[in-house]
């Protein structure tokens, strides 16, 4: 028997002009027929990331009006389903780091999950959902990931957030795609680094 543990579905950066600058998409479990593929397609995960700006303008507004300019972690911003939930990260900058989390989306075989000790118990009960701060390594991940695409000499900030109303150039980095599947492939609830 295998157990169902969450795994990332998705991760997306968008511009502080709210322009989508990378999308990367995970392969989930499906027990229906034992197999991985993506829970969404490309054009839905799109859609899902779109709609986390509504909750960060929102969030945004209600924090200036009570004085608190946050910027961070904005945790959970909204469940998509009773499979997928969008949690997301705001830099000081406006940059917006978006993940989806898919809530069955790793497989781990029955046998191994009832033999695992330490935090590897914990994966066994992580199908009942994530614990605040689950998403902080992801977040300090992707954020290590963009600041070094950012230092990087051949990279023009400006191409990739144009002012609002304008499209903008999707980032296209061989390194920062690699960073980005490689945090999305290395997460799991208990994680503390990336």
């Amino acid at each position: 028997m295998a157990t169902a543990i969450p795994s990332i579905a998705c991760l997306g950066v968008i511009g502080r002009n709210n322009n989508p600058l990378h999308t990367s998409i995970f392969p989930s479990y499906d027990a229906s027929n034992n197999s991985f593929h993506p829970v969404r397609t490309p054009l839905q995960f799109s859609l899902i990331l779109s709609s986390t700006l509504d909750v960060f303008e929102l969030r945004s507004r209600q924090n200036t009006a009570a004085g608190v300019g946050l910027t961070g972690d904005f945790g959970l911003l909204h469940a998509v389903d009773d499979r997928l939930a969008a949690y997301g990260f705001e830099t000081n900058t406006g940059t917006r780091f978006v993940v989806i989390v898919d809530m069955r989306g790793r497989r781990i075989d029955g046998a191994l999950a009832a033999g695992l000790d330490g935090r590897d118990k914990r994966l066994a009960g992580a199908a009942a959902g994530l614990r605040e701060g689950e998403m902080r390594p992801v977040f300090k991940a992707m954020q290590l990931a963009y600041v070094k695409l950012l230092q990087n000499p051949f990279f023009d900030p400006d191409e990739h957030s144009p002012p609002a109303g304008q499209g903008g150039a999707k980032i296209t980095n061989k390194k920062f795609a690699a960073d980005m599947r490689r945090i999305g492939e290395a997460w799991t609830p208990g994680i503390t680094n990336l």
